[in-house]
């Protein structure tokens, strides 16, 4: 019999080859992922720049591992369905290091990741072939705990390589993508392509599940699915958004308004204390 985490790595795979486009608003803490599951998001997934921001640090893992895996673990526990995480470049300086970090996640209850193919440290893209290494030895951790553990393979060439033209960045993306579905990714993110003929170009040339961001000037979300875009994610929109309210509120208590903001809101201490109580 398949154990639980087995059945959510397998249900996460099935929401990327579902005929409706799965949409991520990536969370950062427990709240977000139950209210998410509450009103009926069949997977969540973290954001690592709201997970560092949140933490009061810069994203590109400036936030440490140690820190990191207590916050992912408490929001795996505190829901029944698929956790996937924004892993950034893996935390590693060797694959060695990569694979016990996987084994960590494992342990904690995520079916999946994104990771990146650039240096956090040097903030520069890795050759293909170190991402392929990398993609690889998840595999590898993945097969030994038999956990179809999902690869959400990022490349970053739209944000290092802003100078080349359109039709360059374009091919090199695809070739990455290529590389990485043979290497065992399950699918594939250009972050930051928002052109639809790109878009329309990688889901045709991959023929594998593709993850978009969303961003100012990409195509509206039923595009998106009839072009057979399998996955967007918010990256984080979602935080953004929180903080624009919190600044809105605030912003009137100084004039003495918005009271009935507070007074009329329909998300109570009730209604949170309800979605807690389902993981006590």
């Amino acid at each position: 019999m398949e154990n639980q985490l087995t059945q959510k790595a397998k249900s996460f795979f099935d929401l990327h080859h579902s005929d409706s486009m799965l949409i991520l608003p990536n969370i950062w803490e427990p709240v977000g992922a139950l209210l998410l599951q509450e009103i009926g998001y069949k997977a969540v997934a973290t954001a690592s720049a709201a997970m560092a921001f949140t933490n009061g640090v810069l994203d590109g893992e400036k936030i440490t591992l140690d820190e990191l895996i207590p916050q992912i673990a408490k929001i795996a526990k505190s829901v029944e369905i698929p956790v996937s995480v924004d892993f950034e470049s893996g935390f590693a300086e060797n694959n060695e290091q990569l694979a016990k970090n996987i084994e960590a996640l494992i342990d904690i209850g995520v079916v999946g990741i994104n990771i990146e193919d650039s240096d956090k440290k040097n903030h520069s893209l890795i050759s293909a072939e170190k991402q392929i290494s990398k993609i690889k030895t998840i595999k590898e951790v993945a097969q030994k705990r038999e956990i179809p553990f999902f690869i959400n393979a990022r490349t970053d060439i739209y944000i290092y390589k802003k100078e080349k033209s359109p039709e360059s960045k374009l091919k090199e993306s695809i070739e990455r993508g290529l590389a990485y579905k043979e290497a065992g990714a399950d699918c594939f993110y250009p972050i930051v392509m928002k052109n639809l003929e790109d878009i329309q170009a990688t889901v045709e040339s991959l023929k594998m599940p593709v993850n978009i961001l969303t961003l100012p000037g990409i195509p509206d979300l039923q595009t998106l699915e009839d072009i057979g875009v399998a996955r967007v994610s918010l990256g984080p929109s979602l935080l953004k958004y929180a903080v624009k309210a919190m600044k809105s509120l605030a912003e009137q208590l100084q004039n003495k308004k918005g009271l009935e903001e507070i007074t009329q809101n329909p998300i109570t201490s009730d209604y949170l204390e309800a979605l807690l109580m389902k993981v006590q």
